[in-house]
């Protein structure tokens, strides 16, 4: 290969974060993340400038995968946090936003980079250390003998996804639905000491009411109108079995370029390749119906004349699963995938169900298989009004069962709504100002550079919690509780009466009419400014006081070293070497954002692939908020499966599940319940860990080396 021009010396860039360009760069990213966050975040839409498909979310996962960069540091945040979620599934917006902030924060107190990071390893250690503690006074202990503790936390993570658009009873509803799911996929009776969790298959349905959504039982598979069945011999088939089924995951097409694992031999003379290949389909068959099978299913296309020959011998046939079906339909069944036509099937392949019928959800007809036993595994039917919506609901609802996943494990939760972190900048303030002459000698640090260092670290806190408004609202902090409070923009305070404060603080666990300790005058302050130290205040929880916002505290069980685990990207970087083509050009997304946070709508870069710009005006679809004060109820049983919730139906003509949304709603009995929503933070531990250990790793950063060939 002969190189067209000259070979160019590469690029050495010394201290990237002190140049404008990259500063802007990082401040935009903060300011799309930030408008981005809460509950009242705001929507984005990105789109090709070419054209194609239009995203339109604000949910982390799928913003920073739509989002490209070509800045390495950029990349290596974003990198950073898909692994994160990868993980956790959840909270990264929250890793994004205290990243940023702690860097920008370090940048502007003037510390050097290696006292700045020794700093916030310290603090970080000081953080854990207090949330693993068991009088940790923003953690909450879950009791699996209340669902109400469940719902809480399933209502706080789909709330927090503003795309996903649900009015007070609609969020309610699928919360209530999403932990029904998970409470059946829980094995009952299981007291080995590994037990495996069970299986929840969601169908989505478009153009329906979220009300519609419904859990069921068993599995639901999908059965257009011309392969149900149609003979009175397959209606037998229908109703109480138990029902032997086989399961292929080979295409019984017939074509020649899908023979799968087996062989043909075709010798000189021979009919058709393609008539042998009927032939041996017809001996399966054949073989299908002298072993009594009742359920044919296969992955990928029956032939016509194989279907024919089934339904004429009272077999019911369903083809295109899809491979997304196979494990649960062999979880569910026993049954053995089978990946070849051509040699016999052995019996032990064979699966059975308890039952089947057909059912009718919503303007679809979908087949229903009740298993054998108590297998757990069940179906969540999701509905809801336009694509866009049901692609976000969906999502949410996936990483709410991994929230509950995670709480199953270690059952314990953090408070929401930015209280855990102006808890955790106030308790930091408190221990760092006490001793810090001692604490900076021991680092071999000034006292001076210490309290720098405590102060851009506790901003950065804090700043999470500031990120929660966008509409021109006030962020304050009591000097109690150090809990987080919000009030409306027009809010005159009347300083330490706390006449016109809010009712509840933002995780709604600490209300203005409770008084403090005897002695204690409850003062407020706003966010962000300077006030005295002091230790928060323990919150005596009792059995009727639960905070409306839960977020997960995920399954950590030693988080002393796990610092350095949570970011397997780079274990040293002291350099990046990157290959720029000349040809390409930064990409990073231009934002044109209403949010007051966002001043300059024109960033530095002027060539760009993507445009996010909000959208909270564009959705049109929206269904005005019902202040719904229906109280949520308090159940006091225990991780068990309510049967009366389990619609089991052994009619075998096809049924309409209209009325199934009322049976699998009460999962809980009514009690006092708040209907505001605020926030959660799924992984918060895990994620303040990922966050400041990425902001060190920028802040350690001297050289880019970049290969401009």
């Amino acid at each position: 290969m002969f190189r067209l021009s000259k070979k160019i010396p590469s690029v050495c860039t010394d201290d990237p974060l002190s140049k404008n360009e990259v500063s802007r760069k990082m401040t935009l990213m903060r300011q799309i993340l930030i408008s981005s966050f809460g509950p009242n975040g705001r929507l984005k839409q990105v789109h090709n400038n070419v054209g194609g498909p239009v995203l339109t979310t604000s949910t982390s996962s799928s913003l920073l995968q739509a989002l490209r960069s070509t800045d390495p540091l950029l990349k290596l945040i974003n990198a950073s946090i898909l692994n994160h979620l990868s993980r956790f599934s959840d909270c990264g917006l929250y890793v994004g936003i205290l990243c940023l902030s702690l860097i920008s924060n370090v940048q502007r107190s003037g510390l050097r980079p290696s006292v700045a990071i020794s700093l916030n390893q310290y603090l970080l250690g000081l953080c854990t250390s207090y949330l693993k503690q068991e009088d940790c006074g923003c953690k909450v202990n879950i009791d699996f003998g209340s669902s109400q503790n469940l719902v809480t936390l399933a209502r706080s993570v789909i709330s927090s996804k503003p795309a996903c658009v649900l009015t007070e009873k609609e969020q309610r509803h699928i919360s209530t639905l999403v932990v029904h799911a998970f409470l059946l996929t829980v094995p009952f009776g299981d007291t080995s000491e590994t037990v495996r969790l069970g299986r929840i298959v969601r169908v989505c349905i478009e153009g329906q009411s979220v009300l519609d959504s419904a859990v069921f039982q068993g599995l639901l598979v999908d059965a257009p109108d011309m392969l149900l069945p149609s003979t009175g011999v397959e209606r037998t088939r229908l109703g109480s079995g138990p029902f032997r089924l086989a399961l292929f995951t080979v295409s019984l097409s017939g074509d020649l370029s899908v023979l799968g694992d087996g062989s043909l031999e075709v010798h000189r003379g021979s009919p058709d390749p393609e008539d042998i290949v009927l032939d041996q389909l017809l001996r399966l068959g054949e073989q299908v119906v002298r072993d009594q099978v009742d359920v044919f299913m296969c992955q990928r296309v029956i032939h016509p004349v194989l279907q024919h020959f089934l339904r004429r011998n009272g077999v019911l046939v369903v083809e295109r699963l899809g491979v997304a079906l196979i494990e649960p339909i062999v979880q569910m069944t026993g049954a053995q995938a089978v990946a070849v036509y051509q040699t016999p099937v052995p019996p032990e392949a064979y699966g059975q169900v308890k039952e089947v019928c057909v059912r009718k959800v919503g303007l679809k007809e979908m087949l229903h298989l009740m298993p054998c036993g108590e297998p757990a595994l069940c179906t969540m039917v999701i509905s809801h009004r336009n694509e866009t919506m049901l692609n976000e609901l969906k999502s949410a609802c996936q990483k709410v069962e991994y929230v509950l996943r995670l709480t199953l494990r270690d059952p314990a939760a953090l408070l929401g709504g930015g209280c855990t972190e102006t808890h955790l900048a106030a308790y930091c303030r408190s221990k760092g100002s006490n001793g810090a002459a001692q604490t900076a000698s021991s680092m071999a640090v000034s006292q001076s550079e210490f309290l720098l260092g405590l102060n851009a670290f506790c901003l950065s806190l804090e700043a999470v919690s500031l990120a929660l408004e966008h509409d021109g609202g006030a962020s304050f902090i009591d000097l109690t509780h150090a809990h987080c409070w919000s009030v409306p923009s027009d809010w005159v305070p009347q300083w330490g009466e706390g006449v016109d404060a809010p009712d509840t603080c933002r995780c709604g666990l600490v209300e203005r009419s409770t008084q403090p300790a005897q002695g204690v005058k409850r003062e407020w302050t706003l966010l962000n400014t300077r006030y005295p130290p002091f230790i928060p205040a323990s919150w005596v929880q009792d059995s009727s006081s639960v905070p409306l916002v839960k977020d997960t505290n995920p399954l950590v069980k030693d988080t002393s070293h796990l610092v350095k685990d949570t970011n397997p990207l780079v274990e040293d970087t002291s350099h990046l070497v990157k290959d720029t083509n000349p040809l390409v050009k930064d990409t990073y997304p231009l934002v044109k954002d209403t949010n007051p946070l966002v001043k300059d709508t024109n960033p530095l870069v002027k060539d760009t692939t993507h445009l996010v710009m909000d959208t909270t005006h564009l959705v049109k679809d929206t269904i005005p908020l019902v202040k719904d004060t229906t109280p949520l109820v308090k159940d006091t049983n225990p991780l068990v499966k309510d049967t009366t919730l389990l619609v089991k139906d052994t009619n075998p003509l096809v049924k309409d599940t209209s009325h199934l949304v009322k049976e699998t709603t009460p999962l809980v009995e009514d009690n006092t319940y708040k209907p505001r929503v605020l926030d959660s933070f799924t992984a918060k531990l895990n994620a303040l860990q990922v966050a400041v250990e990425t902001a060190n790793l920028i802040l350690d950063i001297r050289y880019i080396i970049q290969d401009v060939n």
